[in-house]
């Protein structure tokens, strides 16, 4: 991708050309390839490389117009800008979105930088090597059905016509790896587990492998489980995965188009357990994709959404911010409208307990370690669920892997019955978490 200093002097001169007043620019750049390896043959490989530029026009009226494109040179540039005046005509006239008050504030936060990508033959060798591990940790483990290795380079700009201009950089490498059964008279049993840091030389594939095959052993011996109320401890990626499903509860936009299950009077409201904190931020030191602004120029910080079970903030674009009378957050994705969108979780304990609890000693607890089905099993407007699950019965430390079962409850209700929250996080995709405590849900078994 072209510097932005580039970019932006040709928007310039396009726009004073077309007698464009008003616009900006947001684009990105990713660079990636992965493999995916099947009983130690390559099988498949991708390389790609995409741009992706979203133009915005305001006219005379100050309605806006939108475009994308994927060329941010002299001739795809002026397209754009062309297209999206041509478009302004027909903008909305209510809640027309601006330029965000903070485009141009300084960015405090460290640029990343991109690291050199390894060899696809590299990537290759590494996932045999590791599927092949992984299918001799034990003679049930009869394939490795979805892995893969990939590497990523990103790069992102934004510029208006006010003089904001942003670019930054960052690479990441990712390993996932899903193993699944096969034994006599017994029904198939699979596990997964994903890594993920800023290069393949940092990258922890011998974690990955062990993770995933102690938890495919770990459900060979599953029983059914009888259906009934009970203490549920769930891992970092399930809570992180209903946190996800339900996050209308702090977005700003869904409060405002009355798709929530918040609305503006919630801000300062306890909705959780005083035990339970969480923060959105994109600058976290564990967050290998951390952004430094948002599409719209503004730059990103850390956001405390629940402080000791209190509602403290919701997450802002700069237009909802300006409608609910607050500071944008960081948190804007352009597209045909503007659309709010969390960056990365950070779950913590608000305070030391009076109480701990550890899955040593507690006995008949249900240890849930990845929900499912979460398109079809949420009702995201009325904070309820229901949803398979992969677990364990847990009694003083002994596992017994649950044959199959669903999860249900409220989300509402389940912040509020946080009873523990550990203090060793976890890094997942979607932030970083510790093992959560429910003092009980409904468990229904087959």
């Amino acid at each position: 991708m072209s510097d932005v200093a580039t970019i932006a002097a040709i928007a310039k001169e396009k726009a004073q050309a077309l007698g464009i007043q008003k616009f900006d620019v947001c684009g990105s750049t990713v660079d990636e390839a992965s493999v995916q390896v099947d009983q130690g043959e390559p099988k498949q490989v991708k390389a790609s490389k995409r741009s992706s530029v979203m133009v915005r026009v305001w006219n005379e009226a100050n309605t806006v117009g939108v475009t994308t494109t994927s060329e941010v040179d002299e001739l795809g540039l002026e397209l754009a800008l062309k297209t999206a005046q041509e478009a302004s005509a027909f903008g909305a006239k209510e809640h027309v979105p601006d330029f965000s008050p903070e485009a141009t504030a300084t960015l405090d936060a460290a640029q990343s930088e991109l690291v050199p990508q390894a060899e696809i033959a590299t990537l290759i060798d590494n996932l045999v090597q590791t599927e092949a591990k992984l299918m001799d940790a034990h003679d049930a483990i009869s394939g490795v059905p979805y892995n893969g290795l990939a590497q990523r380079d990103a790069q992102r700009f934004y510029l208006n016509s006010e003089g904001a201009m942003r670019q930054e950089a960052r690479s990441s490498s990712s390993v996932y790896l899903y193993s699944v059964t096969e034994q006599e008279g017994k029904r198939p049993r699979s596990a997964g587990a994903y890594r993920v840091s800023q290069g393949l030389d940092q990258l922890d594939i011998e974690g990955c492998l062990q993770e995933t095959a102690e938890k495919t052993i770990s459900h060979l011996n599953y029983q059914p489980i009888t259906s009934g109320k009970y203490r549920v401890v769930l891992s970092a990626e399930a809570f992180l995965s209903l946190l996800g499903a339900f996050s209308n509860l702090f977005n700003a936009q869904s409060v405002l188009d009355n798709r929530s299950l918040s609305t503006v009077e919630s801000l300062g409201t306890e909705i959780a357990s005083p035990l339970l904190s969480v923060a959105d931020d994109a600058l976290h030191a564990d967050n290998v994709g951390k952004t430094t602004f948002d599409d719209e120029g503004t730059p990103t910080r850390r956001i405390p959404i629940i402080d000791k079970g209190v509602l403290m903030n919701f997450l802002h674009s700069s237009g909802t911010a300006k409608r609910l009378d607050a500071q944008p957050t960081g948190h804007a994705n352009l597209g045909a409208k503007v659309t709010v969108g969390p960056h990365f979780y950070h779950v913590f304990a608000a305070s030391t307990p009076e109480q701990t609890y550890s899955l040593e000693t507690a006995e008949n607890v249900v240890f849930i370690d990845d929900v499912q089905a979460l398109h079809a099993g949420v009702k995201a407007l009325q904070g309820s669920f229901s949803l398979p699950f992969d677990g364990w019965l847990v009694n003083k430390g002994e596992k017994i892997s649950i044959e199959s079962a669903t999860v249900a409850g409220d989300f509402r209700d389940l912040l509020k019955s946080i009873i523990y929250v550990e203090s060793e996080a976890e890094l997942t995709p979607g932030g970083i978490c510790p093992r959560i405590w429910v003092d009980e849900l409904s468990i229904t078994g087959e």
